[in-house]
């Protein structure tokens, strides 16, 4: 019998969905349990996937027959719960960000490597082909030593967004605001094309919307590899595309909502860029990376975003805060 990667999801919020969709889209891959606090959720689950239901996360974590736990529960409480399952000998799939913390992150990595499990970070963006194509370019030097790489992250959001759920804008619930919720994404492919950020200094606020967190950001980095770069993030800006604006002494790319808009050389008239297979970053990008995690406990592959890489772009944005906090320039680890 062919042998599969046995999965426990934890949470059953919307998120969750995706992930069990991912799981039972994977050949390698079975859902084994679903546990949530909510009788009602589970009932909903139990009765719509036919899968064994836990009310008690460690009751979920002393059963044999599961290999991963996907955690799908709001951010404050990935720390711990990735630390019991790495304790009962589980890998794990965290949602992002894996904290509010870079030490939480810090003893997440810790434990899963002292207990000898797997810890992968959801970073669906990083799985797409056209980024997985930039990445490739950047690393064999297509754009040569890198000068300017920026972020422009404009995702729209009224008032009644966060008048939705009285969690919604909270430094407590939220962690923050359009950095980590709607930005963090964005943030982790800049990093991840342009290298770890050695430092930077920002200036954020709630501009328009009546909420603790920020609307409106704008941070100004140096990178490690000595490229500078500026990450400007709004709620507030109507109608406006995420873009990715790379630039080096070869020649410049633009990623505009997840496409390569412009992959211009200075000693080459055209270049041609492949065509790419469809990618929908959900739930393509989520099943992609429930393979990858069930491919390295099968087989031994490397997890294709680590806890490490979770870190980085995290490290950004409470690096922003701090920076916004004591009117300083940050350095970061």
């Amino acid at each position: 019998m062919f042998k599969k990667a046995r999965f426990g999801v934890l949470g059953c919020g919307n998120i969750s969905k995706i992930h069990i969709q991912g799981i039972m889209n994977t050949e390698e891959a079975e859902l084994a349990a679903v546990c949530d606090t909510n009788k009602e959720n589970l009932k909903e689950y139990v009765e719509t996937y036919g899968v064994r239901a836990f009310n008690d996360y460690s009751e979920m974590l002393k059963q044999d027959d599961i290999d991963v736990i996907c955690i799908c529960t709001p951010s404050g409480l990935h720390p711990l719960q990735t630390i019991m399952a790495a304790e009962a000998k589980k890998h794990v799939i965290c949602e992002k960000p894996l904290s509010f913390d870079v030490s939480d992150i810090d003893r997440m990595i810790e434990s899963c490597k002292d207990n000898g499990v797997l810890l992968a970070a959801i970073f669906p963006w990083r799985m797409s082909p056209v980024m997985q194509y930039v990445k490739c370019f950047i690393d064999e030097g297509g754009l040569g030593k890198l000068s300017l790489c920026s972020a422009h992250i404009k995702p729209f959001r009224a008032q009644e967004y966060y008048d939705s759920a009285s969690w919604r804008g909270t430094w407590a619930m939220d962690g923050g605001g359009v950095l980590m919720n709607q930005g963090i994404h964005t943030i982790d492919l800049l990093q991840w094309f342009a290298g770890p950020a050695a430092s930077l200094y920002a200036k954020c606020d709630n501009v328009l919307r009546d909420i603790e967190v920020e609307d409106t950001a704008v941070t100004v980095l140096h990178f490690k590899n000595g490229a500078m770069g500026v990450i400007e993030a709004s709620t507030t800006a109507y109608k406006t595309p995420d873009t990715l604006h790379l630039h080096g002494e070869k020649g410049t790319i633009v990623l505009t909502a997840g496409e390569i808009t412009n992959l211009s050389l200075i000693d080459q008239e055209e270049v041609e860029i492949p065509a790419f297979e469809p990618f929908n970053v959900i739930p393509d990008g989520h099943r992609m990376q429930i393979r990858n995690m069930a491919l390295a406990v099968l087989e031994g592959m490397p997890i294709e975003v680590t806890g490490e890489d979770g870190r980085h772009g995290l490290e950004i944005i409470l690096g922003t805060y701090e920076s916004e906090r004591t009117k300083q320039e940050v350095q970061l680890t």
